[in-house]
């Protein structure tokens, strides 16, 4: 079929059936056919217990699954628990995850927040995928850096960039060992030092995220002489040239559009020398199959040059993924809120996380691809009604544990035949989706499907409590309820873990 792909949706109308694909269409454009003669051919050749029915409509071939079939899921789901929706597509491969990754310079940002729940949620994704996963963060600390060195100036009362409340604090309690030196690059990185004890604590505590490894540039890539050794090898290969005092690496040559400085005219190794010596380590030295890097949207224009690096290294270029993160906006009464301290408003993400709380702040980040800038609405969400989409789905949850804990009888496996209604058969079917969830999200990293799905298993739940009478039903009836509801209990719990949300029993 060359490049062309087929694909298998689930129709936004029923009556075309629980999953369609046009594979027919693609192979009749191809061969130069008729497309329901070649569905015709692909119908008679389906043989499985999954569908009732399969029907031609227009080319595509539309499956409708059998109620047997989802009556058995409910057993599996609940035999399975906490390992419902986990795939083997990883094959223990090792993939590593870096994220924020913020200049030691002062607090995260609204844009650290972003990337850093997206980094997280990516980590636990792929985990369930079946890849062996490490979550990394990369101090930007080195000595000779121009930000570093300019942070050191302010250390050292030479200058106020960075400078703000919190920073002034830091300052003053490391006072006395400040006094001791004099080099900025010196104080810079000693500053950061002070600064990363409180980004650390903040990530772990306030935020939840649990790093692998914490990587400092100045010492494993500078101390370790890892960028000087990489500097040799480009030269030992020839891709580097002298021009206007500096010396400059011939990515043109490996898929970027131009060439780029690698070493200053001051003699100074640039940001890119050590993330060239960084991702030698990542790939080479500790042998990840894939690297995965989420980056802020200043960083559009270095994803070329990174991907032309390792190429140059002999690495596949497509083994290192990299996300960008655009903006965050804060919207406030239909407004954006003006993010100034001076009117005593937030800016920073621990100011956010404290104004609506992490289940919030992690929900709605989540919510909005990558790709696209994000209006994050305050209002909505220090919402406590069925109006915010987290406490929607986190109030099911609730609901279910009430249900279980007002129950006089157990659940039962005996009669799940007796579970035809529509919206019963609906909420099954949103059940069985988390594999596929887990799968499609491992493999182009969209992770504002869980959020969604949550949002959508959340409404065919709401939707199955309204319709039917759980408790006081008849006896058969009333247990094989009662299994529907704790399989949607379990995949809700691990849709709420792989995105390190809360489960509240009581709302």
């Amino acid at each position: 079929m060359g490049n062309e792909n087929f694909t298998v949706e689930v129709p936004e109308n029923k009556q075309y059936g629980d999953y369609a694909t046009n594979v027919a269409l693609i192979l009749a454009k191809k061969q130069g056919r008729n497309p329901n003669e070649v569905a015709d051919e692909i119908k008679s050749k389906i043989q499985n217990n999954m569908f009732g029915k399969v029907e031609i409509a227009n080319g595509f071939i539309n499956f409708y699954l059998k109620p047997e079939f989802l009556q058995k899921k409910i057993k599996e789901i609940i035999k399975q628990g906490k390992k419902f929706g986990k795939v083997d597509i990883g094959k223990k491969q090792k993939v590593q995850v870096e994220f924020i990754s913020a200049n030691p310079t002062g607090e995260l940002t609204l844009g650290n927040g972003r990337g850093g729940f997206t980094g997280d949620v990516l980590g636990n994704i792929l985990s369930k995928a079946g890849y062996k996963v490490e979550k990394e963060y990369y101090i930007n600390d080195a000595k000779n850096s121009k930000q570093i060195q300019e942070f050191g100036k302010t250390a050292l009362g030479k200058g106020q960039t960075y400078l703000n409340d919190y920073l002034k604090k830091k300052i003053e309690a490391a006072k006395s060992k400040l006094n001791k030196i004099k080099d900025d690059g010196e104080a810079g990185y000693n500053l950061g030092k002070e600064v990363m004890k409180d980004i650390k604590d903040f990530i772990r505590n306030k935020l939840k995220i649990k790093f692998d490894r914490w990587v400092s540039e100045e010492d494993d890539l500078y101390k370790k002489k890892r960028v000087g050794k990489i500097y040799k090898l480009l030269k030992k290969k020839k891709l580097v040239y002298g021009k206007e005092g500096a010396q400059w690496l011939k990515t043109s040559e490996y898929g970027d559009d131009k060439d780029w400085v690698i070493v200053r005219e001051t003699g100074e190794p640039t940001y890119f020398l050590s993330d060239i010596a960084y991702h030698q380590n990542k790939f080479l030295d500790r042998k990840f199959y894939k690297v995965i890097d989420i980056w802020g949207a200043d960083h559009y224009g270095y994803v070329a040059r990174m991907k032309a690096a390792v190429k140059i290294l002999g690495i596949d270029p497509d083994r290192l993924d990299i996300i960008i993160m655009q903006l965050v906006r804060l919207v406030e009464n239909g407004k954006e809120v003006r993010m100034s301290k001076r009117t005593g408003q937030f800016v920073t993400l621990k100011e956010l996380v404290d104004e609506v709380g992490l289940d919030a702040a992690r929900f709605f980040f989540l919510m909005h691809s990558a790709d696209r800038h994000m209006d994050f609405d305050l209002d909505l969400a220090k919402e406590k009604s069925e109006k915010n989409p987290v406490y929607y789905v986190q109030y099911a949850y609730a609901r279910i544990n009430s249900i279980l804990r007002k129950a006089k009888s157990h659940f039962s496996f005996e009669k799940l035949d007796l579970l035809n209604h529509p919206s019963e058969k609906d909420l099954i079917k949103s059940l069985i989706k988390l594999p596929e969830i887990i799968e499609d999200t491992a493999k182009d990293y969209q992770v504002q499907r869980l959020p969604n799905y949550a949002i959508e298993l959340a409404t065919a739940f709401h939707k199955f409590y309204t319709d039917c009478r759980i408790l006081g039903e008849e006896k058969d009836l009333e247990k094989a309820r009662l299994a529907l509801l704790m399989a949607t209990k379990f995949v809700l719990e691990n849709i709420l873990n792989l995105m390190g949300i809360s489960r509240p029993e009581r709302m």
